[in-house]
């Protein structure tokens, strides 16, 4: 069987087996319902306060001001839809941007038909927005701004503590995306001017199915999932306890390797830039040259299609992506790269590769190796390589 590598961490990172281990004793030994009052239910009390204490210590955060959620999705929506439920009386607009997640982009068109109103900023070639536009678009009934704090395809890292210093002057409240980001790049709320962030475990080694918004003490909002008074009140559900002790490891880990990890993997994206252009013709990055992730490169290989690309890749054991995995079934090109202005047939192009905790030099010498080959072979094949 061919050796498999990995590199689509964008779309969801291995489970560190330190955070395996942590979650263990949670499935069946300190098995109790956190919001029983019996030893059981107070043994797994504990171990959730002790997650929130660690994921408040990685984003210099409050405890209190930190609630578990199912993952990013349900973050977002709780970020966008809770805040302009509660503020619907002070103003009906929201300004996000162009490239925003799917589970932000579509809370907005939810809302537009309830009667907010939703202003989309676009983005620059490089797919970063200008705070002077955001500041531009700001009207007296303005209730919230919702900016990723770095895209999930592109990496394209967005100046968020400006305008979070602008939205804080004007008194609006200020939401980013930081799924992308926890774990991989410093995420300060207060360095940041947040007032509220959302986050993923499965995105830094966690386990999939939990998350966590994190919202500024004082901040109104409106919970949308009603029940019990779990989560302070602000979110109805039995705590899924091994999931955000396992959320607080990962935390706790990410904590201890994150400046070492993002400078090794900022070394395997520099050389992947530089050794795909170079091996390469009509290749072109995508996403800002310098304000990315450490770990993201994304690129439009022109002459074919990015699924014709995965496809072989994978068949030689290299996984990769052309975008986000959550439209991975979709047949329409990337927003994103439309929203950063290339033609349809040049965002069909596109090339996502995204590395992680696993990540070796061996890994993008055998990537480097073999995907020139694919390509050479795949545009002998293309009648766009044969018309050029």
């Amino acid at each position: 069987m061919t050796k498999r590598i990995y590199l689509d961490y964008a779309a969801t990172a291995p489970c560190d087996p330190q955070v395996l281990k942590a979650m263990e004793p949670y499935f069946f030994e300190k098995f109790g319902n956190p919001s029983s009052i019996h030893a059981e239910g107070q043994e797994a009390r504990a171990g959730i306060e002790e997650a929130r204490e660690k994921l408040a210590s990685l984003l210099g955060a409050k405890k209190e001001e930190l609630i578990f959620t199912s993952g990013g999705t349900e973050s977002n929506n709780f970020a966008v839809k809770g805040t302009a439920f509660a503020l619907s009386q002070k103003g009906n607009h929201i300004i996000t941007t162009a490239i925003e997640h799917h589970s932000v982009s579509e809370p907005c068109k939810f809302l537009e038909k309830k009667g907010f109103k939703v202003t989309y900023i676009g983005v620059d070639k490089y797919g970063q927005v200008s705070p002077s536009d955001i500041k531009k678009a700001v009207t007296d009934k303005t209730i919230l701004i919702s900016v990723m704090h770095a895209n999930n395809e592109i990496g394209t890292i967005q100046p968020i503590a400006e305008i979070g210093k602008f939205a804080r002057e004007k008194g609006v409240y200020f939401h980013t995306d930081a799924v992308q980001t926890t774990g991989h790049i410093p995420v300060d709320v207060n360095e940041l001017n947040v007032d509220l962030l959302s986050l993923s475990a499965h995105k830094f080694y966690g386990p999939k199915g939990v998350g966590a918004l994190y919202i500024r003490k004082g901040t109104r909002w409106e919970r949308f999932l009603h029940g019990g008074d779990q989560e302070r009140g602000m979110r109805a559900s039995t705590h899924n306890t091994p999931g955000i002790v396992g959320l607080g490891k990962a935390a706790e880990l990410c904590r201890e390797k994150m400046a070492d990890e993002a400078k090794f993997q900022s070394g395997l994206r520099d050389r992947l830039i530089k050794e795909i252009k170079d091996k390469i013709p009509d290749v072109y990055l995508n996403g800002h040259p310098a304000q990315r992730l450490p770990n993201n490169v994304n690129f439009s290989i022109k002459y074919i299609e990015g699924e014709s690309i995965l496809l072989n890749l994978d068949m030689l054991g290299i996984a990769a992506s052309t975008g986000s995995a959550c439209t991975s079934s979709s047949l329409e090109p990337s927003h994103v790269l439309l929203a950063i202005g290339l033609p349809h047939e040049i965002a069909h192009s596109s090339l996502r590769l995204t590395m992680g905790r696993w990540t070796k030099q061996e890994d993008i010498d055998y990537l480097l190796e073999q995907l020139p080959q694919v390509v050479g072979k795949l545009r002998q094949m293309s009648p766009l390589y044969e018309n050029k």
